[in-house]
């Protein structure tokens, strides 16, 4: 993949959902990047950073009612966040663009993908990462739970550093983006549709309590084109424990697109 020879220096936000942190003017594709459940825009930063040199450019999406949008009340379903994104997104799409997404973000990833080829638009690639497949029947109420028990639910998924959750002040700011980001992953119910033709890259963690590697084969049941499985040691965020081997992941299958 040869390296853009420009970048661009304009501010970090560029609209309501979308941010570009190491922005590049001759990107040879661009990823747009899905958080997870409570997660928000920058926890997408260093994937950003190591993807850059590759002429990779990350667009992050933040959702409603976290860091710069907290004012804003969080969305109440899948649909909500797609069609709330599309308008911005929409605007990328006309140069070669790939989806990344995990947890929460891998359903949205997906969903976005979606309403894009019933436009006509496809990415080039789409990796869903730490998510089961929409056909894996499933009962979630994680939104349900009092504060005690999301916290606790959230130290088990290892995804959030320790001192965070003893800091009660910050646990007051953040809590209801997660409470909020929790009800519209368990609201989710998947529409039958045709499976959707794009490149399929799936990663999940060898120890995810989530999600199983059958579940995550099983996403093969919605896609119809190249498929693979990418299995790496870790829990459900071994996106972050390794995140070398993501890199090289997203890099080899983005090279291959062109």
């Amino acid at each position: 993949m040869t390296p853009p020879t420009a970048t661009r220096t304009p501010a970090v936000v560029r609209d309501a959902w979308l941010r570009r942190y190491r922005p590049l003017d001759a990107a040879v594709v661009r990823l747009v990047c899905f958080p997870h459940a409570g997660g928000s825009a920058s926890s997408y930063l260093g994937l950003a950073t190591a993807l850059a040199p590759a002429g990779v450019e990350v667009l992050a999406v933040q959702y409603p009612g976290r860091q710069d949008r907290r004012s804003e009340p969080c969305a109440t379903s899948v649909e909500e966040l797609v069609e709330g994104l599309l308008p911005e997104l929409r605007q990328w799409t006309g140069e070669p663009f790939a989806l990344f997404g995990h947890s929460l973000g891998a359903t949205l990833a997906y969903e976005t993908a979606r309403r894009l080829a019933d436009l006509g638009e496809r990415p080039v690639h789409l990796f869903l990462s730490g998510r089961r497949s929409p056909t894996v029947p499933r009962r979630d109420t994680a939104h349900l739970l009092d504060d005690r028990g999301l916290i606790d639910l959230i130290a088990r998924l290892q995804g959030t550093e320790p001192a965070l959750l003893r800091d009660e002040e910050m646990l007051r700011m953040v809590l209801p983006a997660i409470r909020g980001d929790y009800r519209v992953a368990d609201a989710y119910v998947h529409r039958p549709g045709p499976a959707l033709g794009v490149p399929v890259t799936v990663l999940t963690g060898d120890r995810d309590p989530n999600v199983s590697v059958d579940d995550a084969l099983r996403w093969s049941q919605v896609v119809d084109g190249p498929f693979g499985v990418c299995v790496l040691p870790g829990g459900h965020f071994f996106l972050t424990e390794r995140a070398e081997d993501v890199r090289a992941i997203v890099e080899g299958a983005l090279d291959r697109a062109h």
